[in-house]
């Protein structure tokens, strides 16, 4: 039985996923699409992740897709409505009759006699493996595995008599009214989970073996609040989108720039919250600003339930889990009827998928990353990664254009092969997120590509800089070879 075939194939059902799909359906609606999903829900980080308080650590204006503006004046949005912010706009381009649910991507092979990507499929409800074949590739996978989250070798936690659990595999059976919850972690999920749970919860402990930086941001968006009473929604949108998304640029900047009175600021703000009833010392990180992501926290909510004594924090290290609990190095022990472990992530390259072309293998930590999209040397495949230094869809909207701008290029042009191709030597032992000082950047240093010295090789985290490139200069660029089917020109 033959393969179906699309023109363009796309991995992952979540925000990347759609998004892009969206993009490429509206602007080459004569193109073949099919979407990929392991999951049997569309919504990706946003279906995976049901733990108490999950949202969005961006704002609303610049998380949400350009092309289909949020509605809404909450600036940091639940899970279950960003779900369904996803699955409308799926709908409202006709994208949810295009995805096909329930396949794990096992290998996906290119072949340049034949010009398309051979992509092989479980099905892991029925053991069935399923074969698709396309003339383009993109992974809009993220790039975390989905399977288990980081969970360190903790010592004696076979001792402990009560629940353990991480956040990424929340049960949906779990009551906590009235128990000890203890969260291990200082990260987005852990400064999530703590102010949610502590209203059911008797107390809840936020275990931290060092501070991250926290700032808190307004829950609504009261200058679109305001505005939306005399200006059109659309423009009332483009401000505050125009807004979010320079703030967060300015932000990152002066972190950059003037780190110790940034620091010095984002203490004061914390200070200024907590009062004098809670310490300091659990606040004030001993890293610079930027230099791992900053935690936002809506109307100051951990603050709040630190300072009313709902919850605590605890800035320490993990001797030993014990029956009770945990025992800590100072010797203090924590007694617990939940652990929560929000240790964090582990990283995985397009959701584990093995990469070859023409049956030879190809790992991406050897590749560079082009344009921070196409990967070199491989062709006709694309990768969407959002930016760690402000809203993750900022990239993956300019991403998913400019993917659409080279499809048109290509046909206009009568290529049917596009490669980037290192042609100066630009290779770098240095991986795109290393600038960040995060966990599970380090733990995955040999899973991440590469950056080059100069661009396109060269990985900006920046949104206007990326605009630019992606939207504006020109498609063929030198660096990118185009060709046909055959041998020679595929790989010219």
């Amino acid at each position: 039985m033959n393969a179906p075939h699309f023109d363009v194939l796309i991995i992952g059902a979540g925000l990347s996923g759609i998004g892009t799909a969206c993009q490429v359906t509206a602007a080459l609606p004569n193109k073949t699409i099919a979407v990929l999903e392991r999951r049997e829900r569309l919504g990706g980080t946003w279906d995976l992740f049901r733990y108490p308080g999950i949202r969005s650590d961006s704002d609303m204006y610049s998380f949400g897709f350009k092309f289909r503006p949020w509605q809404g004046l909450k600036v940091l949005a639940d899970g279950r409505t960003i779900r369904q912010y996803i699955a409308d706009t799926a709908a409202d381009y006709g994208i949810d009759e295009k995805i096909h649910y329930g396949l794990k991507i096992v290998n996906a092979d290119w072949s340049t006699p034949e010009g398309r990507w051979t992509v092989t499929t479980l099905h892991e409800a029925t053991g069935e493996t399923r074969t698709y074949t396309c003339g383009y590739l993109i992974s809009c996978t993220g790039y975390y595995n989905y399977d288990a989250g980081y969970l360190p070798t903790f010592p004696g936690v076979e001792r402990f008599r009560g629940r353990c659990i991480h956040p990424q595999h929340w049960p949906e059976d779990l009551d906590y009214a009235g128990k000890k919850v203890v969260v291990i972690g200082s990260g987005a999920t852990a400064v999530t989970l703590v102010p949610a749970m502590a209203g059911d919860a008797a107390h809840v402990t936020m275990l931290q073996r060092s501070p991250s930086y926290i700032f808190s941001l307004p829950a609504l968006d009261k200058i679109s609040q305001f505005l939306g009473r005399f200006l059109p929604e659309k423009l009332v949108y483009t401000l505050a989108r125009k807004r979010n998304i320079a703030f967060q640029r300015y932000t990152y900047l002066a972190c950059r720039r003037w780190p110790t009175q940034m620091r010095r600021l984002l203490l004061w703000q914390v200070r200024r919250h907590v009062g004098p009833s809670v310490g300091m010392s659990h606040f004030t990180p001993k890293y610079m600003p930027w230099d791992q992501r900053l935690c936002a926290v809506p109307n100051g909510d951990l603050f709040k339930v630190l300072a009313s004594g709902e919850a605590s924090v605890v800035t320490d290290q993990i001797d030993t889990f014990t029956e009770k609990g945990i025992m800590l190095k100072s010797g203090r022990e924590l007694e617990a009827d939940i652990i929560v472990t929000a240790t964090g992530l582990n990283i995985q390259m397009l959701g584990g998928m093995k990469l070859s072309v023409d049956g030879q293998a190809h790992e991406l930590h050897d590749q560079m990353t082009y344009k921070g999209v196409l990967v070199e040397n491989i062709p006709n495949m694309a990768w969407i990664i959002g930016y760690t230094n402000a809203s993750w869809t900022l990239k993956a909207d300019i991403a998913g254009a400019y993917l659409c701008r080279l499809f048109k290029h290509m046909d206009d042009n009568g290529h049917t092969v596009a490669t980037p191709r290192d042609v100066e030597n630009c290779a770098m032992d240095i991986g795109m997120f290393d600038q960040l000082q995060s966990g599970y950047v380090q733990r995955g240093q040999d899973t991440l590509p590469r950056q080059g010295s100069r661009h396109p090789w060269k990985v900006l985290m920046h949104y206007e800089k990326d605009s630019k490139i992606l939207l504006k200069d020109p498609v063929d660029d030198g660096v990118l070879r185009f060709g046909g089917t055959s041998v020679g020109a595929a790989v010219a």
